[in-house]
């Protein structure tokens, strides 16, 4: 009678995980736009100001991200998760309190970017270790489409959300409805019944050092997960080499008001939500390996139309070309998070997706920077040329990879796996 008994509850548990995710990304694309507009209303802060802002959100993968990860091995994942939402609701409430005594500081706007940014790699790390628990192993690629879809989702009502509440109540207002988002996720996650296996005892005797070296030596030796790596990094730098351009070049070199390119901006996020609906359908017609691969080249060279838009019906070359390539990474992050989540032993698995995604986010600063100097250097336009041609050709790093032979992804790891004749085949 046991079975039966399991499958509403893992449901149930899912579905709060699902609407505390959903909840809290809504309040995260709300405080991308809030806190910006704090800066320069309640501070009048500058471009550079406002830059240092964003980067402090993502410093904290760079700095703690792989001890987050061989931490959060040792520990349980749902208190963490918990832990991390209330102190990103204390810290965001924090600025509108200051706000509302006239104390708020430029610094003060830094250190709670930094904190949220901490709280951020802590509770994403536990987070993707978490989803093998809540769902079995056979529903992990339709729920990963189901939070994808929803993250997708959120993208496009959050920038939205946020002007209304901004226009309606203040910037600094804001900020309150994505500190209650977080309170709902922090509930949402309480309520969860899966129970987490125990660690081995011997787990937390290793020394930290140790087990931060065993996850990056386990990613980079790894013919699967390397490879994957290697193309998230770099797409991630092309990616925002190019948004870090694309606003100027919409309106200063395309005429576009601002309402236009908000509009226009929307197209990837849309993107992101087709992505997420069809992944399970390409993943099962043309099995996981292949169906990435045949996406990745179907989808990235469209990005090639960007630079092309002019205004009139141009437009339509950029609204296509950011809903292509929306496409194709939504439905790489699916499968790639599903298969590191069954590939990987589950004792590695937070050092695992902390070393993927501390190498992944490392290149989004230098994207930035190197799109902007190239905006300056060689015009909006050619700069927008030259880092969606590195977007159009990506895919190349997943093609020569060893899943260029195979159907799918393997669903467990083997360490040793021999060729026919008894050579081993290449890490």
């Amino acid at each position: 009678m046991a079975p039966p008994q399991q499958v509403p509850s893992t449901r149930r548990d899912f579905r709060l995980l699902w609407t505390g995710e959903t909840v809290s990304g809504l309040g995260n694309s709300i405080t991308v736009v809030a806190l910006p507009l704090i800066a320069v209303v309640e501070l009048d802060a500058g471009s550079t100001a406002v830059g240092l802002i964003a980067a402090a959100v993502w410093l904290p993968w760079l700095l703690v991200g792989l001890p987050v990860g061989a931490w959060a091995d040792r520990t349980r994942k749902r208190p963490l998760m918990i832990t991390c939402d209330l102190v990103s609701a204390a810290t965001l409430l924090s600025i509108p309190l200051a706000a509302s005594l006239d104390a708020l500081t430029f610094a003060h706007m830094v250190a709670a970017a930094l904190i949220c940014g901490t709280a951020a790699v802590c509770f994403n790390t536990a987070y993707h270790s978490y989803i093998p628990i809540v769902l079995d192993g056979r529903d992990l690629l339709a729920g990963n489409a189901k939070l994808q879809g929803s993250e997708a989702a959120t993208q496009v009502a959050g920038p939205g959300a946020a002007g209304l509440l901004a226009q309606a109540f203040g910037a600094v207002t804001a900020l309150v409805a994505d500190a209650v988002t977080f309170l709902v996720s922090a509930v949402c996650l309480k309520r969860i019944r899966a129970v987490e296996p125990d660690r081995a005892p011997d787990e937390a005797r290793v020394p930290l050092r140790r087990q931060i070296i065993e996850g990056l030596r386990f990613v980079g030796r790894d013919r699967y997960l390397r490879p994957m790596v290697t193309w998230g990094a770099l797409i991630n730098m092309a990616l925002m080499g190019y948004q870090a351009v694309q606003v100027v070049f919409l309106v200063r070199t395309v005429g576009l008001n601002p309402a236009m390119v908000g509009l226009l901006l929307t197209s990837g996020s849309t993107g992101g939500i087709v992505g997420a609906l069809v992944a399970g359908r390409v993943s099962r017609r043309f099995g996981t390996a292949r169906g990435l691969l045949l996406l990745q080249v179907a989808t990235a060279p469209f990005a090639l139309l960007l630079p092309m838009t002019t205004a009139g019906p141009g437009l339509l070359l950029f609204a296509a070309g950011a809903f292509l390539v929306g496409i194709g990474v939504s439905v790489a992050n699916i499968v790639v998070g599903s298969f590191r989540q069954t590939y990987c032993p589950p004792r590695m698995l937070g050092r695992v997706v902390a070393t993927a995604m501390m190498i992944n986010h490392s290149t989004i600063p230098l994207g930035s920077l190197l799109g902007g100097v190239l905006g300056d250097a060689v015009g909006y336009r050619t700069a927008m040329g030259i880092m969606t041609g590195v977007v159009a050709l990506s895919w190349l790093v997943l093609v020569m990879s060893p899943m260029r032979r195979e159907q799918d992804l393997p669903r467990t790891h083997e360490p040793e796996q021999a060729h026919a004749g008894g050579s081993r085949q290449p890490r």
